[in-house]
């Protein structure tokens, strides 16, 4: 068996490295660092050249001589994790490639915030994976999971302890493929990330005392096969922001029992705030649906729709910059030619 059965490797992706050339060595990335990655391909992990790379990639490498690989092509990602970055920039951060399942770690021994939980469920919908929702350390403290579903409509969320392995094998249960970890530091993602695994591949530590955060354990994205139940798994860094840009049917998605509601107003365009007949505002007045929830809803596609609108203005001036150096070099070549344009 090749190495690569234990990374996901299916016909999906013997079918798009059909299309390069035969001189080419079909690889998936397993770990990044400046400039440089580690990739698993048939004669085991080897060290790569080039950028733009992803943990979770499947890629294509051009050998050299030895055991040197320089990055030839990034095979079309079926699915990621993308957060849109902080600040005024419009760039996109990826956190991890060819998911199947999306893992999110809400520990029960920190405050519950129910706002943030949102956040990550959406993005985990973003992502083209399936959200599961894993709340962890319930054995060292006590979370609402009745508030938890509530916030999570339509997502597996399972209880789990890594020190008495409770829960561990309802969890595996639900995932698929390639499984991604993200939440909060100190969220027990690395904890929970080596229950799965048996072992302790992932470093852990404990939170601060003070505010119940973590402390940054993991650094890297890497990713780890787990050979006995056929999954690959990718732990990440704990994330201090989650932006959301690109997403209106992932907000959708966490938003279901929302958006349910939604089609039951009067006016198609309802915007849920004073409009007569609208299903949503008679939800909160019965106590069905909480305003904190509406109010969040409301957050995150109104930041979506500024995330976007930044996204498209960047791709329309990459657009004019091209044209502009397309025009230059024109002119230059019409003036060597002597002819005037």
């Amino acid at each position: 068996m090749s190495p690569l059965d234990h990374y996901g490797l299916d016909q999906h992706w013997l079918t798009e490295f059909e299309k390069h050339s035969q001189e080419k060595v079909l690889a998936r990335v397993v770990r990044v660092d400046r400039g440089e990655f580690d990739a698993v391909t048939d004669s085991g992990i080897v060290r790569c050249t080039g950028s733009n790379t992803c943990t979770g990639d499947w890629v294509t490498l051009d050998p050299r001589l030895g055991q040197s690989f320089t990055l030839d092509a990034v095979l079309p990602r079926r699915t990621a994790i993308e957060r849109a970055s902080a600040g005024s920039t419009s760039e996109t951060q990826v956190l991890g490639a060819n998911v199947d399942t999306v893992v999110v770690t809400v520990a029960s021994d920190t405050a519950l915030d129910l706002g943030r939980v949102e956040r990550y469920i959406t993005l985990a919908w973003g992502s083209g994976g399936v959200p599961v929702l894993a709340i962890t350390k319930n054995d060292s403290g006590s979370v609402d999971e009745e508030r938890i579903l509530a916030a999570a409509p339509g997502v597996t969320v399972c209880s789990t302890s890594a020190v008495s392995t409770g829960g561990i094998d309802s969890l595996t249960g639900h995932l698929r493929g390639t499984v991604a970890l993200i939440g909060p530091s100190g969220s027990g993602k690395s904890t929970l990330g080596n229950a799965l695994l048996g072992g302790s591949a992932f470093a852990t530590g404990a939170t601060r005392d003070a505010d119940g955060k973590g402390r940054h354990t993991t650094v890297h994205r890497e990713l780890v096969p787990i050979p006995t139940s056929g999954l690959v798994l990718l732990d990440t860094p704990g994330l201090r922001s989650v932006g959301i840009q690109g997403s209106e049917d992932a907000v959708a998605s966490a938003f279901s029992d929302i958006e349910e509601l939604a089609a039951l107003c009067r006016f198609g365009d309802c915007a849920h705030e004073r409009e007569p007949g609208c299903a949503v505002l008679a939800a909160v007045d019965a106590g069905e649906l909480t305003e904190r929830r509406l109010g969040n809803y409301r957050k995150l596609l109104r930041e979506n729709a500024w995330a976007t609108s930044r996204h498209d203005a960047r791709a329309r001036n990459e657009k004019l910059r091209e044209y502009k150096q397309i025009s230059k070099s024109l002119r230059r070549k019409y003036a060597a030619e002597g002819r005037v344009r």
